[in-house]
């Protein structure tokens, strides 16, 4: 019987959409505000939805105990309070959009769990603006 389980975790983060490929015009056109060359911070949520077999002896599908530490490790301890763009190497050459950030933090929390199960990683930038990966 499969079944998920989700965990939330929440960071704050600061970052400038900014591709220095392009003009400043480019830029502000493609990103707007968002391009600001004095940054702009979110509110992170971050939801990790964990799919698998449920295990009949224990009733449980993952301890959730491990993802919590895992999301601590992995996501709140790398991002919170951070200037993604200046302290984060895995933005040095990407822009860190939403997508690219949730796609990180997916890459990061993968190998930690086990193969068996699917993973996806939902992140809010906003209440009303978030993505998920994989699709």
């Amino acid at each position: 019987m499969r079944i998920s389980v989700f965990r939330k975790a929440h960071f704050n983060s600061a970052h400038r959409l900014f591709n220095p490929d392009w003009t400043d015009e480019k830029n502000r056109e493609i990103f707007g505000i968002c391009s600001s060359p004095h940054f702009h911070g979110h509110n992170y949520e971050v939801e990790l939805k964990v799919t698998g077999e449920l295990d009949k002896e224990s009733g449980i599908l993952i301890d959730l105990r491990k993802l919590k530490d895992l999301l601590k490790e992995k996501v709140e301890d790398r991002y919170d309070h951070k200037n993604l763009n200046v302290e984060c190497s895995e933005f040095e050459n990407k822009v860190p959009s939403a997508e690219n950030l949730c796609i990180e933090i997916y890459q990061l929390i993968r190998p930690e769990i086990p193969a068996v199960m699917d993973i996806a990683v939902r992140l809010y930038e906003t209440p009303r603006n978030y993505v998920e990966f994989p699709a």
